[in-house]
């Protein structure tokens, strides 16, 4: 197997493994309301895919839009509930036997549900193919204590029988999979781009800023990170006058446990709650200037390698982002020229990098045309892409 990753291209290969009927999958996932499982699911389903859910959950049962087998209620950070729920949740899609035995291929979105589909498939009797796809690297993986020499035993056995690996950012193979398990899984790339077959709406023509009201700053997505809410909190004090701060999703109470009422002390700091995606987002980019999109809630390992949804969102909708120097994220916005880089200490870079665009905000408009010139696929993935990669993945796990 090789260690390298590869962007997926169409292969007729792929008729061979499906025939005349639609792939099916079933797709393990970690909590079904979350917007990105929702949006590769939909990803998959816009492409011809047949989903079948077998997923946790972080809340109430909420009706889903594909068939979905709950696997039971977790609690983000809670790790040692969560490894309980993997025996449970895997007994109960075991259970399942007539849905789980249709699909062609099980994906199975990060480690502990690639251990709840390896468990599940046992218990089941089936020897159905499995992706594993990993778009966060876990800070208990990156220790270097018994606690996480276990955990990358335990990923090293299970991608070793997987037939592929799905990233989100090649970071994570170099720091990563090629450190602690080289030639032995045969990776991926698919990026947290936009979901082909939604409507996004047209791409807008960028303008300057308006000079008649303040800037507009946004954080979009999960809100987890206690650096990046309390700089925001501070940009607020600092500009009560030039400066609107926006937030969008659901805060990681675990990460923040005091979000509301810190956003309450600011009178130009706006909290709007869960948003949907694809639906909310033209109107959501569409009120911002910028975007921030660092992450510190892992620095040094996750945060430092992922390339977040909100890069891609705001790059088709022509908002500039904001992100730490050395970071993949801080890469890609250099490559499409769509933002601005922050050295540290950041709490002294970021607020003389909105001065400076408070003061010029010709700046943005530079950046927000760049983006605009970028083709659209640097944003939104291509239709067939995923199942073009599901049937390269099964006709190259078939050929060995």
């Amino acid at each position: 197997m090789s260690g390298n990753a590869r962007i997926a291209k169409p292969s007729m290969e792929r008729e061979a493994v499906k025939g005349s009927r639609p792939l099916r999958v079933a797709y393990f996932g970690h909590d079904a309301g979350d917007a990105a499982i929702r949006r590769r699911v939909r990803g998959f389903e816009d492409d011809g895919v047949t989903v079948t859910g077998f997923m946790m959950r972080r809340g109430d049962v909420q009706p889903t839009e594909w068939k979905n087998i709950d696997l039971g209620l977790t609690a983000d950070g809670a790790f040692l509930q969560r490894i309980r729920q993997v025996f449970s949740g895997a007994a109960i899609a075991a259970a399942q036997m007539e849905d789980l035995a249709k699909a062609d291929v099980i994906v199975a979105r990060n480690l502990d549900m690639l251990a709840c589909a390896f468990l599940a498939k046992h218990k089941a009797g089936l020897d159905t193919p499995v992706i594993y796809e990993s778009l966060d690297i876990h800070r208990l993986l990156c220790r270097q204590d018994l606690i996480g020499k276990a955990l990358r035993r335990l990923e090293r056995s299970l991608l070793r029988r997987t037939i592929g690996l799905i990233v989100s950012s090649p970071a994570f193979l170099r720091n990563h999979f090629e450190r602690y398990y080289p030639g032995q899984y045969r990776a991926f790339l698919v990026e947290n781009r936009l979901a082909a077959g939604a409507e996004y709406g047209p791409r807008p023509v960028p303008e300057a800023p308006a000079a008649d009201r303040p800037m507009r700053l946004g954080w979009v997505g999960v809100l987890r990170c206690q650096r990046s809410f309390d700089m925001l909190c501070g940009l607020a004090d600092q500009f009560p006058d030039t400066l609107e701060i926006h937030l969008y999703g659901v805060p990681a109470r675990r990460e923040i446990p005091v979000f509301e009422p810190e956003v309450s002390k600011h009178p130009n700091m706006v909290y709007h709650g869960r948003y949907k995606s694809p639906e909310d987002l033209s109107e959501l980019y569409g009120h911002l200037d910028l975007v921030w999109a660092g992450d510190f809630m892992e620095a040094g390992f996750n945060s430092v390698w992922l390339l977040p949804n909100r890069i891609y969102e705001g790059g088709y909708y022509c908002v500039p982002g904001i992100a730490p120097v050395g970071t993949e994220t801080a890469q890609w916005i250099s490559r499409h020229r769509g933002g601005f880089e922050v050295a540290e200490p950041l709490e002294t870079t970021l607020p003389s990098l909105i001065s400076r665009l408070a003061n010029e905000p010709s700046g943005i408009f530079a950046c927000a045309g760049a983006l605009a010139k970028c083709p659209v696929e640097d944003f939104v993935q291509p239709p067939g892409f995923l199942s073009d990669l599901l049937g390269e993945v099964l006709s190259e796990g078939a050929a060995e």
